[in-house]
């Protein structure tokens, strides 16, 4: 006989997360996205490019950014970069104190025990990296000689340490990829349980009335 998946349903509030914690997965998760494109893109841009005050974001001609001075396009979007890192890692550092102070909804009794260990652990990795990629990153930019700007805004000073800054910077690109790998992972996951199973797993994730 032909097993029935069942369709569940979250009348029960106590089975969704709250709109706080949806709004921060959804917040961290796509800029997270946007960095890693970030990362990527601004790593092949030449140093020797001449200083500009606007920047066509990716060169896509959909958004440009002006500055009040004139800077390099490398130095734009490393800074761009460090800036919404740093945004970035309040918002994570709340949404962890977010997470310890309001208990979230059990997994799903449909989920066979590899698939909670697996989703267990997928989680506490993403938090672990969402923790060092920026604190890999902030000490790497405190080892250059340029610091740490927070849209034009320093606040960290630089100390030119060259073995400091390679260290970091090893760190910072190794927990980059991995956290992409989980985040690939994380995603296929996700619609596994929407098309697949579904068990509504995704709907536990989505905005709700209180």
């Amino acid at each position: 006989m032909a097993k029935v998946k069942k369709n569940y349903s979250f009348s029960d509030k106590s089975q969704q997360y709250n709109n706080v914690a949806i709004l921060l997965h959804w917040l961290i998760g796509l800029a997270i996205i946007f960095m890693l494109i970030l990362g990527i893109f601004m790593t092949d841009i030449p140093k020797e490019a001449p200083k500009q005050i606007s920047f066509d974001i990716f060169n896509l001609g959909i958004y440009s950014w002006e500055v009040t001075e004139a800077e390099s396009p490398r130095s734009f979007y490393f800074n761009f970069h460090k800036s919404i890192g740093v945004t970035l890692f309040v918002f994570v550092l709340f949404r962890i104190f977010w997470r310890f102070t309001h208990k979230p909804p059990a997994l799903l009794s449909s989920m066979k025990p590899w698939e909670k260990r697996f989703a267990t652990a997928a989680h506490h990795g993403l938090y672990l990296l969402m923790i060092l990629i920026p604190l890999t990153g902030i000490l790497m930019s405190i080892g250059s000689k340029y610091g740490v700007k927070w849209f034009g805004i320093k606040i960290l000073p630089g100390i030119d340490s060259t073995p400091m800054r390679e260290l970091f910077y090893e760190f910072h690109e190794i927990f980059g990829q991995l956290l992409l790998l989980i985040l690939i992972f994380h995603i296929l996951g996700a619609l596994k349980h929407s098309i697949v199973d579904k068990d509504g797993t995704l709907r536990r994730m989505w905005f709700h009335k209180n």
